[in-house]
Formats: C-alpha cells, sequence, structure tokens
C-alpha cells in the first residue's frame, strides 16, 4: 500500500463531495467513505458547518473542532483540512469555525463579547446557544475522542503567565497523557527544528482551578471522551507553519483510532501503511484466480542533489523529480506533491518546482498511485541556512 511508516493525509479528490449522502471509494482498500454535512445555529450570524466522515468500517467517533477563538487562524484552518480527510474506520465530526462570528470579525470574541470557550461548565448545561449547540454535536455524536485546536500568543512554560503555546494539554488518563506525549516527540523530531519551540505535554487542571468552562473539560469529564486542546504559538510563526503543527499533531493522536482499519489498512490517501513489507494493504485472504498486486515504488531526486544540512541558500530553486519511482507489475498512473507540509498532495506531475524564500527545514511528501490504485510515498528534506 504504502511505503513509509507514517504518511502524510490527502484531500485529492474530496473537495467536491462535501454534502448529503456522497460517497468515495478509495482507491487502494475496500473503504468507502460517506459524507454529509449539516448547520447549526442556521439563520444567525454564528450559523457553521458541521462535517460528517463515516467509514464503512465500524470503529471509534473523532471530533474536532476549530475557530473556537476567532483571531486563532491555524486552529481553524487546520481544521478545515482535517474535515476533508479519508479515514479508514469510524467516523469523523469536524467543525472547523466554531465560532463563526469571532472568524468573521478576526476577532477572539464574538457572542456578546463572551469568551466561547468559558461557556461548558463541568456538570451543567452550557451557558449560551452557540455553546449549547456545540454541546448538542457532542451529545449527538458522542465522540470517543475530542480534539481543540488552538493558538496562543506566547510559550507555555508551565504558569501559563506567559502563554500556552506549543503545549498538548490531555485530559487524566494515561491513555491520553501517553499518546499526547508521542504525538509531542513526533512533532519535535520531524516538524520542529527551532530552539525554544518543542511541544510540551500536561493534563487539564482541575476543575477547581482557572481556567474553567473548556469545551475539553467538559468533555472529558461529563461524558467518556478522551480530550485533548492543542495549542502552537503564533509569536514569529508563520500561518502555514502552524497549520502544519496542528494538523500533524491530529494526525498522530487519531491514527490508531479512524485512520487505521482493523486489519492494519490506512483510509483513503493516509494513515498507517500496516508495514514495511511491501504488501499493497490487502489482508492476505484467498482472492481466488486473481494475484496480489505489487505495490509501486516511490522515489523522490532533486537537483540540487545535496539539499540537506543547510546546503541550500535563500532564494535557490530544487527541481523534484519522481522519475526514478517504479511499478514492478504494471505502470504508475498519477504523481502527487505535498510541498507546503500541510497533509494535502495539492500538485500533481512527474515532476515539480520549489523556490525557498526563507530559511528553515522543509519537507517535501511524494505519492505515486499504480494502475490497481496502491499507493506509496517518499519524503525529501530541504535545508535553507
Amino acid at each position: 500500500m504504502t511505503a513509509t511508516r507514517r504518511t502524510f493525509l490527502t484531500a485529492a479528490g474530496c473537495a467536491g463531495l462535501l454534502g448529503l449522502g456522497v460517497t468515495a471509494t478509495t482507491g487502494e482498500s475496500e473503504t468507502t467513505v460517506s459524507r454529509d454535512s449539516y448547520t447549526i445555529r442556521s439563520g444567525t450570524d454564528q450559523e457553521t458547518t458541521v462535517f460528517v466522515t463515516s467509514a464503512s468500517e465500524s470503529g471509534p467517533t473523532v471530533m474536532v473542532v476549530g475557530g473556537v477563538h476567532g483571531n486563532e487562524n491555524g486552529g481553524y484552518t487546520a481544521a478545515e483540512k482535517v474535515a476533508q480527510w479519508d479515514i479508514a474506520r469510524g467516523t469523523l465530526v469536524t467543525i472547523p469555525k466554531a465560532n463563526a462570528a469571532a472568524v468573521e470579525e478576526d476577532s477572539r470574541i464574538a457572542d456578546g463579547g463572551v469568551d466561547l470557550n468559558r461557556q461548558f461548565p463541568t456538570g451543567e448545561e452550557p451557558e449560551t446557544e452557540l455553546a449549547r449547540a456545540i454541546w448538542g454535536v457532542v451529545e449527538r455524536f458522542q465522540p470517543d475522542t475530542v480534539i481543540d485546536l488552538h493558538e496562543s500568543v506566547g510559550i507555555y512554560d508551565g504558569d501559563m503567565v506567559g502563554g500556552v503555546g506549543q503545549a498538548i494539554f490531555s485530559s487524566w488518563d494515561d491513555r491520553a497523557f501517553s499518546d499526547a506525549r508521542a504525538a509531542a516527540d513526533y512533532l519535535n523530531d520531524n516538524y520542529v527544528s527551532r530552539d525554544g519551540y518543542d511541544f510540551t505535554v500536561d493534563p487539564f487542571s482541575s476543575s477547581s482551578n482557572e481556567p474553567t468552562g473548556l469545551l475539553t473539560h467538559k468533555a472529558a469529564r461529563d461524558t467518556d471522551a478522551v480530550a485533548f486542546l492543542v495549542e502552537a504559538t503564533s509569536d514569529d510563526t508563520a500561518l502555514d507553519t502552524r497549520v502544519q503543527w496542528l494538523t500533524k499533531i491530529t494526525q498522530q493522536l487519531v491514527e490508531e483510532d479512524v485512520l487505521t482499519s482493523s486489519d492494519g489498512g490506512s483510509g483513503g490517501d493516509g494513515g498507517d501503511d500496516g508495514g514495511d513489507d511491501g504488501s499493497d494493504g490487502n489482508d492476505g485472504g484467498d482472492d481466488g484466480d486473481n494475484e496480489q498486486n505489487e505495490a509501486p515504488v516511490a522515489r523522490i531526486r532533486t537537483t540540487p542533489s545535496d539539499t540537506t544540512g543547510g546546503a541550500l541558500e535563500r532564494g535557490d530553486t530544487v527541481t523534484l523529480d519522481a522519475s526514478p519511482s517504479s511499478d514492478g507489475d504494471g505502470e504508475i498512473v498519477e504523481y502527487m506533491w505535498d510541498t507546503d507540509g500541510d497533509g494535502s498532495f495539492e500538485e500533481s506531475g512527474e515532476t515539480a518546482e520549489m523556490t525557498l524564500s526563507t530559511c528553515g527545514r522543509y519537507r517535501v511528501s511524494l505519492q505515486v498511485t499504480d494502475d490497481k490504485g496502491a499507493t506509496a510515498t517518499d519524503e525529501a528534506i530541504l535545508s535553507v541556512k
């Protein structure tokens, strides 16, 4: 199926599927994904869309929320990307712009000047119409995992005074803390290259301590959900970087729940590749007289060839070439590139070019698809000093 342990998710082929009762069968598995959507607070300035993606294979339900604070652009942009993901099993419920009026105003708050993320008291009814509508989504779908994506100006150092960025706050249970720790380690190892910007983890504060009335706190305490509040820092950090961080953390937190099927296959074009044994993701059952498809091999060749360790300078253009990729029992019919690291393969073609205007470490991904629908991925690092 795919060639790497952790793959990048793609929204390719999904943009036109949003709506009622639309289904899409993935190219690399028998999973059928249905997409649905509906609005809450219809007819008001708070009207916003709830997106529901359901896989044919039963499994957990994950709810991802963004835009609770309208000026935290990275949170709702990442949630919009998550809403487009294919999944392998279960249900993915997404509210990208929970506080649509505040998003429209590019303001932290709206709704009469109250902070939406203080309107969810534990053990009580939410305190505003919008909060009650959002909680109604929780009650309707009863998610096993709830993730709320946010941003902060500062970086968390344990006391919340200077900010809470670069932190994953989790509900009080071993699984949640372990998953948060693993996600933070993954991000720090692969996507965070700046000193002092590593992600840290911490459990939620107790119900008697400030801040109170948070959506994730209520989800964890009033339901059986595992909950995470994820904060990226906007301090001297580009929007696309914040979106990448939040998207990749979400991917790590939900991979075992909805991105990987019970037989180890992945949903659509993302999720776990089920190992490095070169299989195409099938369960190994008897296919009659049909031979099992051999997965393709993805390979990236760059010009210049040396792109790591700060070998590149600002303004350099790198050519990305997928022609070394191969398929032993067929042909490659599609080449897709993720050149901005946002988790979506948005550019097609056997070659692509990137002009690097800023210093830093860029991760580029290639996905190839063969004539039987199997895929493989490869990655390249471009480092600008």
